[in-house]
């Protein structure tokens, strides 16, 4: 038996031919089923997300890794009409590099913003299926259940999650060190679209439930409002929430300011100096710059917001070395101690960029 995944990411696949090959969550069952059948495939897991795709296969005692990995080229090449240059994105790993890549997905090492959360739960989802699908044996079994282990362990003792890397989060940072638990606080999303439901996601990841939406076009307001659990008001209506807000996300495609100092003053008096604190993450910007001039107003705009999350992303660069170093030792502890310390082994090790299939 060994190990073998194939597949691509974010790396090698650009966004075209990643929507190419994906799989629903309602496909993966009959897909899973599909590539288990496939000649030399004892077991199957398949990981799909908008950033990857990838298939951990165990071969059985009959195949070498290298015709397990034709079958589920030509599977692949058949079943979404690939084109030859669409393959040129795929690559494979063999054995310990199968085990070490895993680890590393799950602890968030391979992922378009190291160090991100979402992909450990994404793994465990993928892992339910194949159980669920009758898919895994005892290999596949082993392997997940250490790739657990492993992101847990990464995560818990070093830095790599620390630190925010996109804007949004760290305008969520600084709201967190001005008011401290996001809980009492009232939000006002000037904005209905993508960053700021990324915005109002990673505030609700700190306990913010008091989120009110206001845009241009209403009806876009109401579908964000409702995906938050927040409260949709008219774009003509958010000055007066004014006295009652803790924190402003501004993220709108207006060509001139929205939030300037006459929109604020005849609401400060009534605060009776309660902090307000504003993220712009427009350009150009909503808020006008005179705004910072005002007293117990706090205002931070794109370019301080990108200085503080470039340093963020630094930070976690810095912790690669440290965090592969302990993918690494698990990796020698899973074939040492986990796995049977005699099994049948078609290859050596291997890590290399597919071909043709």
């Amino acid at each position: 038996m060994s190990f073998v995944c194939f597949g691509y990411n974010h790396e090698t696949a650009s966004v075209a031919s990643r929507e190419k090959v994906s799989f629903t969550e309602a496909r993966l069952p009959e897909a899973l089923a599909q590539v288990r059948a496939l000649d030399g495939v004892a077991e199957a897991a398949i990981l799909s997300t908008c950033n990857r795709m990838e298939l951990y296969l165990v071969a059985d005692e009959e195949s070498t890794t290298g015709h397990v990995i034709d079958r589920v080229g030509k599977w692949l090449q058949d079943h979404f009409e690939l084109e030859e240059e669409d393959l040129g994105a795929f690559y494979h790993r063999e054995e310990k590099a199968t085990a070490r890549h895993l680890f590393a997905v799950a602890s968030g090492l391979n992922s378009m913003v190291l160090g991100e959360t979402e992909i450990f739960g994404q793994v465990k989802k993928a892992y339910a299926v194949a159980q669920q699908s009758g898919t895994t044996g005892k290999f596949l079994n082993r392997l997940f259940q250490r790739c657990f282990t492993v992101g847990k362990h990464v995560r818990t003792h070093t830095n790599i999650t620390r630190g925010a890397t996109s804007v949004g989060a760290v305008g969520v940072e600084m709201a967190e060190k001005i008011f401290g638990d996001l809980k009492k606080c009232q939000i006002l999303l000037i904005g209905a679209g993508e960053i700021s439901r990324r915005t109002a996601q990673s505030l609700q990841s700190r306990g913010a439930s008091a989120v009110i939406v206001s845009n241009r076009s209403h009806d876009k307001a109401v579908e964000l409002a409702e995906e938050i659990g927040g409260r949709a008001i008219r774009f003509n209506e958010w000055d007066q929430e004014l006295v009652k807000v803790d924190i402003i996300i501004s993220s709108t495609a207006a060509p001139h300011h929205v939030v300037t100092q006459e929109t604020l003053r005849p609401s400060l008096k009534q605060r009776e100096g309660r902090p307000l604190f504003l993220v712009d993450l427009s350009l150009p910007r909503d808020i006008a710059p005179e705004v910072k001039q005002l007293e117990s107003v706090y205002v931070h705009d794109l370019d301080a917001l990108q200085r503080l999350a470039e340093a963020g992303k630094e930070r976690r660069r810095e912790q690669l070395e440290f965090c592969y170093a302990l993918v690494d030792q698990h990796v020698t502890e899973f074939y040492t101690k986990v796995l049977p310390r005699t099994r049948p082994s078609n290859s050596g090790d291997a890590n290399n960029s597919l071909t043709n299939a």
